[in-house]
């Protein structure tokens, strides 16, 4: 079977990731005796540096972990609202939905504190072995991918009039990095170096645990807690068109730390697979795995993906309707047999329009209001309004912001219209679109990175880090990266599962998956792109589980190049939050035969470039042989696997 590149095979060790200098980084680390967990550590605080655009370390991380010699977990990274983010705070300020940019939409910081306790209760490596590779570019400099200099091309009015400190750094003397550039971030590299230099003095004696608990107080409570405090409570320029102070204080910072739970698992044919609670949107995966039929239509039919399109709509129907922090989940119901044989029940030859809850336990469902506005096809939540459900953190384009191609995303500019070059307003709003990157309603978008890792041992581990990218608050001074934006994905209504509460986690897209067999660890995997991360993920995995087997091993390589689509017929989780009934986006690959038939079936299809859709990563481990395995998306041209 073709595939554009070889699935990797060996012994030692095996990562894959969305930057081949995180993946090279990560594969040091193995090489100098480290574990899967040291490995992933550096190559997050790598992804920091190469990725800005798409992750930085004030924003979040959600991390799912197979030890060799313990259960699976979840540690989660996603910090919750701060204390003084309130509805009735935000309300107060005339706002119906939290900015998509700005102060006021940052959540409490997770990535670092998840990172470091990775690093303390799992890894072997001392603080400095493992930033030591994120030092080195950030002082240094990288090439630079093409998407860096273009986010920045469109945000400049807004940095150069508004956020100077990120004109500072991404617009050195009046230029944005050229593709292949030298980017240097030398503010992050002495913040790192300060924080291992205090850390190690604090922790002299201490030995390795001591001094990542005492870097992960300087994050909280020493310079980096108060530069980030301080700053937070300056008014910048959001995407409302106003000037707002954040909510984030100190006393946030200090009360925070990333905590370890038990993984939602959920069993198919032989296999389990494993996701975050109902805080993130993890169980979509697991409740479409479950709306599956005993028989399946023919993988890759127009049958087959009918199907999958509709039992998507009905899970992420769930997801608007239950999951949250701010209220018990019933995740037991939802992802039960009785429940799902119900909802199966509602898939038909045609594609539904409808955003259809479904009832838990007799429980009515209840829906924000701007939920039931884009369900409903209210100017400006729909096709009429611009964005759709892409329009947060989509990687249809092949990677995080424009893409090589110019292949279509709801509510952007179609695969056969010529792209227009943006115009950026003060406010960060931008006016046209040019390739994916721009809404038409609340400027540019932000993604996400991603890493796989496992090593000789057996040990995996599955990272989604993102949010604090360059273009969701101004660049903290002295520091050299901002704040994130995560709380824009809560509402700003009481008595939702997912309603702004202080000290509750937003509910977030980000959804590293890990999944056994007969019970036994074997595949890690996950990808960008906010709401579709668990449909492109869904449709990795049945290929895996689905098809045919390469040199003994799962066909990696062959399930990431399977041609994928999305459908957004659902409120996304990104300002500004629109829906868009029935539509649908698949790669030109699917077929003209698939084409034709979902279409006659009713759904409302943008065909996008042959490569559009998703950046899936994967590596995986046979228990009986010791094999490994990687393999790494060819979208965008950017993600690589390592291995050996």
């Amino acid at each position: 079977m073709f595939t554009t590149r070889p699935t990797l095979q060996g012994t030692f060790g095996m990562v894959s990731s969305t930057h081949w200098l995180a993946t090279q980084s990560a594969m040091a680390v193995l090489e100098d005796g480290g574990n899967a967990f040291d490995a992933a550590v550096a190559a997050g605080f790598v992804l920091h540096v190469v990725e800005p655009h798409l992750n930085g370390p004030a924003g979040e991380v959600p991390i799912i972990l197979a030890p060799a010699d313990g259960p699976v977990r979840v540690l989660c990274g996603q910090g919750p609202a701060p204390a003084g983010a309130s509805v009735a705070h935000y309300t107060s300020l005339g706002l119906d939905r939290v900015p998509g940019t700005g102060p006021l939409a940052a959540a409490v910081p997770g990535a670092f504190d998840a990172w470091m306790l990775l690093l303390r209760d799992h890894g072997s490596k001392s603080l400095a072995e493992v930033l030591r590779y994120a030092v080195g570019y950030a002082e240094h400099g990288h090439p630079a991918v093409e998407r860096i200099g273009e986010a920045v091309e469109t945000v400049r009015a807004l940095f150069e009039t508004e956020w100077t400190s990120s004109a500072e750094l991404y617009l050195p003397g009046g230029r944005s990095v050229a593709p292949g550039g030298l980017l240097r971030n030398r503010p992050l590299a002495a913040t790192w170096r300060r924080l291992i230099a205090e850390a190690e003095a604090e922790a002299a004696s201490a030995g390795r645990e001591a001094q990542l608990d005492a870097a992960r107080r300087i994050w909280r409570e020493g310079f980096i807690g108060e530069a980030l405090a301080g700053f937070a409570a300056r008014p910048a320029m959001d995407t409302s068109g106003e000037r707002h102070a954040g909510t984030l204080t100190g006393d946030d910072l200090a009360a925070f730390s990333a905590t370890y739970e038990a993984p939602v698992t959920h069993d198919w044919n032989g296999w389990t697979v494993a996701k975050a609670g109902g805080w993130s949107q993890g169980p979509v995966f697991l409740q479409q795995l479950a709306l599956l039929p005993r028989e399946l239509p023919a993988y890759g039919s127009p049958e087959y993906v009918h199907l999958l399109i509709e039992g998507s709509k009905l899970a992420m129907a769930d997801r608007e309707a239950w999951y949250g922090d701010a209220q018990e989940v019933p995740l037991d119901t939802l992802l039960s047999d009785d429940y799902n044989a119900a909802r199966r029940a509602l898939v038909g030859a045609h594609a539904s329009y409808e955003l259809r809850p479904g009832s838990p336990d007799g429980r009515t469902p209840r829906l924000s209001e701007h939920a039931r506005a884009a369900a409903a096809g209210a100017d400006g939540f729909g096709a009429a309004g611009g964005a759709g459900s892409g329009a947060g953190e989509p990687t249809v384009g092949g990677g995080g912001l424009g893409g090589p191609t110019t292949a279509a995303a709801p509510g952007r500019v179609p695969a056969d219209v010529a792209p227009v070059a943006p115009e950026t307003d003060r406010n960060g709003g931008v006016r046209g679109d040019r390739h994916l990157d721009i809404d038409r309603n609340g400027g540019v978008r932000g993604d996400t990175c991603h890493i796989d890792v496992v090593d000789r041992w057996g040990n995996l581990v599955s990272a989604t880090p993102s949010g604090g990218w360059l273009q969701s608050n101004p660049v903290v001074p002295g520091l050299g990266f901002p704040l994130g934006t995560r709380l824009q994905m809560a509402w700003l209504e009481e008595g939702l599962p997912n309603s702004l509460t202080p000290g509750r986690r937003p509910r977030t897209t980000l959804t590293p998956s890990l999944a056994l067999r007969d019970g036994v660890p074997v595949m890690a995997f996950g990808t960008p792109g906010g709401d579709q991360q668990d449909q492109w993920q869904v449709h990795f995995f049945l290929a895996v589980a689905l098809r045919g087997a390469v040199r003994g091993g799962l066909d990696l390589q062959g399930a990431i190049d399977a041609p994928n689509w999305h459908q957004d017929s659902f409120p996304g989780s990104f300002f500004p939050r629109g829906m868009r009934p029935g539509s649908v986006t698949v790669e030109s690959r699917i077929g003209r035969r698939t084409i034709d038939e979902l279409r006659r079936r009713g759904h409302r299809v943008t065909v996008g470039d042959d490569w559009s859709e998703g950046r899936l990563c994967a590596v995986a481990r046979d228990p009986e042989s010791g094999v490994l395995s990687a393999a790494a998306n060819p979208r965008g041209m950017q993600g690589y696997a390592a291995g050996r």
